[in-house]
C-alpha cells in the first residue's frame, strides 16, 4: 500500500495526484484487458458455436448416409430376390418345354419304330410272296 507524506492541510497533494493517475492508469488498463478478454471470450463462443452447428450438420448427413445406404442395400436385396425369382420361373419354363419336347420326340419316335415295324412286315409279306411266285414258277417248269 502506498504510504503518504503528510503536511499541515492533509496528505501531500502532488504525490495523492500522481497515485490516483497510476491508479486510474493501471485501473484503465485492466479495464482494456477484461474488454479484450471478454471480447476473445465472445468470439471463441461464436467459433464454439460454429463448430458445434458444423457438427450437427455433419452428425445429420452421417444419419442420412447411414439410411440410405440401408435403402440401398434392401432395395438391392428386394431386386436380386425378384431375378432370382424370374430366374426360377424361367428355369421351370425351359424345364417343362423341353419335357414338351422329349415327349413330343419320344413319340414321334415310338411312331417311326411301329411304322418301320410294318413296313418290314409288309416288305417281308411281299418277299415271301415273290418268293412263293418264285417257287411255284419252279415248280411249274
Amino acid at each position: 500500500m502506498k504510504k503518504f507524506t503528510s503536511s499541515i492541510p492533509g496528505y501531500n497533494k502532488s504525490e495523492v495526484n500522481s497515485f490516483v493517475g497510476k491508479v486510474t492508469q493501471e485501473y484503465e488498463s485492466m479495464l482494456n484487458n477484461l474488454k479484450a478478454r471478454d471480447e476473445e471470450i465472445n468470439n471463441l463462443k461464436k467459433e464454439l458455436q460454429k463448430y458445434k452447428n458444423l457438427e450437427n450438420t455433419l452428425n445429420r448427413a452421417i444419419l442420412i448416409a447411414e439410411e440410405s445406404s440401408q435403402n440401398i442395400k434392401k432395395t438391392a436385396y428386394d431386386e436380386s430376390k425378384l431375378i432370382i425369382e424370374d430366374a426360377k420361373k424361367n428355369a421351370s419354363r425351359i424345364i417343362n418345354n423341353a419335357l414338351i419336347k422329349a415327349e413330343k420326340l419320344e413319340n414321334a419316335a415310338n411312331s417311326l419304330r411301329r411304322q418301320v415295324a410294318r413296313y418290314k412286315i409288309r416288305y417281308k409279306n411281299i418277299l415271301e410272296t415273290e418268293l412263293d411266285e418264285l417257287e411255284k414258277m419252279e415248280i411249274d417248269s
